[in-house]
């Protein structure tokens, strides 16, 4: 109780400025600011094993709200409220707990299997329920004292949260050494409470975020943008707590510097999207594209020229139905095929140049005659194209006479006989 009673002094007297420009671990301020961390860390685990204590005498009366009311001390509260009492709408919760978490506990006591405790374990209960509530109210001095140190301890840090949320990271971290260690993703969950939602929707509630979310910053910032102020403010406060471990800036312009920053990240944030500029046409080609030129192309395109059937597949005449496949115009459409007006009495696909020389050539492999002159020889050809055609066969035979023919598979040809020189 040492440590509580320089509180009490230090609280009282107020702040000393004479000993600003003395190094920040030899100030005896500092020393008893680093106490304060280390009293509340016990105060707190003090106030954890009470309420161990409570929640196992008053589980035979009520075993459900330890499932409802998770933090101790409002577990604390509402049991010194309630009581050996068993109609619940006859006790005032209100200010004690949220009307949700109120309505909650209401019905839940209705259906409870929990009997009245004795007279003398129900007052054990209150008594701990006092030293509980106690105990946090002397945490709370403590917190007051560190917060009126801030401004001096940690300039910086202050500046960017506050000086109450400030003293608050620093209780929990346990100092102002083992916050500048800590990540900011811890930071920013330093003071989380587990919520209990009691069933409702977790949309709109904050469940990881801690003191950092009571800042002036995070309050100021629309309820969209919460969560991501509080992750800048955490890593921007983390930066700051150890600009202040090692004395950096000791009048808090680095703090502020972060804060204007952090502000000025939140108004861009807020601010609508540019509109979309109308894109212009692309300057034109004047030059002229290089393009493929030749036999092959040429013969590609002849194959895969549009006909005249396709041309006229593709048109309709101005109030006159087409005729398709299926009738009523299900299918495939004509267009003007087979139309009265169209021009044409049929439609002829006409032989392609690429056709022609194919048919020539085949003929002449395939449907000509042989070379010999004998009395089987006939004058008439099929051909593909025009059926029965009569030829010459002299004339064919006067073409394959020339090459390998009239050499070596000739009826007059001979050996030949090559000297030795």
């Amino acid at each position: 109780m040492f440590t509580w009673q320089k509180v009490e002094d230090a609280l009282e007297k107020g702040s000393d400025m004479s000993s600003y420009s003395v190094v920040l671990e030899d100030d005896p301020e500092y020393q008893l600011i680093v106490d304060c961390n280390a009293l509340s860390v016990d105060i707190e685990n003090e106030i954890v094993i009470i309420h161990n204590f409570i929640r196992d005498k008053y589980r035979l009366k009520f075993p459900e709200l330890e499932s409802l009311v998770h933090h101790p001390i409002d577990y604390a509260r509402v049991v010194k409220k309630i009581g050996n009492e068993m109609d619940l709408t006859l006790v005032d919760l209100e200010g004690l707990l949220p009307s949700a978490i109120i309505m909650v506990v209401s019905v839940t006591a209705s259906t409870t299997s929990g009997k009245p405790l004795p007279d003398e374990v129900l007052q054990k209960t209150i008594d701990a329920c006092d030293r509980a509530l106690a105990l946090d109210s002397a945490k709370k001095k403590v917190f007051d004292f560190v917060e009126s140190r801030m401004g001096y301890i940690a300039p910086n840090l202050s500046a960017i949260v506050g000086s109450a949320v400030a003293a608050k990271l620093m209780g929990t971290a346990g100092g102002l050494a083992a916050l500048a260690k800590m990540p900011a993703c811890n930071v920013q969950h330093l003071g989380a409470k587990r919520k209990n939602l009691a069933g409702f929707s977790s949309a709109t509630s904050q469940l990881h975020v801690g003191y950092i979310e009571q800042s002036e910053v995070s309050q100021s910032t629309p309820p969209a943008l919460r969560m991501r102020a509080c992750r800048v403010l955490s890593s921007k406060s983390t930066l700051a707590a150890r600009v202040d471990s090692i004395r950096g800036d000791p009048s808090g312009n680095t703090g502020r510097a972060f804060r204007e920053e952090i502000c000025k990240k939140i108004e861009k944030w807020q601010e609508p999207p540019p509109a979309k500029q109308p894109k212009p046409l692309p300057v034109p080609d004047s030059e002229p594209k290089k393009k493929r030129g030749g036999r092959r192309l040429r013969k590609m395109k002849e194959r895969y020229a549009m006909t005249d059937m396709r041309k006229l597949a593709n048109r309709m005449q101005f109030g006159i139905p087409e005729e398709s496949s299926l009738g009523d115009g299900l299918g495939e459409g004509y267009g003007m095929l087979g139309q009265a007006g169209s021009g044409k009495l049929r439609v002829s696909a006409g032989q392609s140049k690429l056709a022609a020389k194919v048919a020539k050539r085949f003929k002449e492999k395939r449907y000509g005659s042989s070379g010999a002159t004998s009395g089987l020889t006939s004058s008439l050809a099929f051909t593909p194209v025009q059926g029965i055609e009569l030829t010459n066969p002299q004339a064919h035979a006067h073409q394959l006479g020339s090459g390998t023919q009239s050499t070596y598979f000739s009826e007059t040809g001979t050996f030949s006989k090559i000297k030795r020189t």
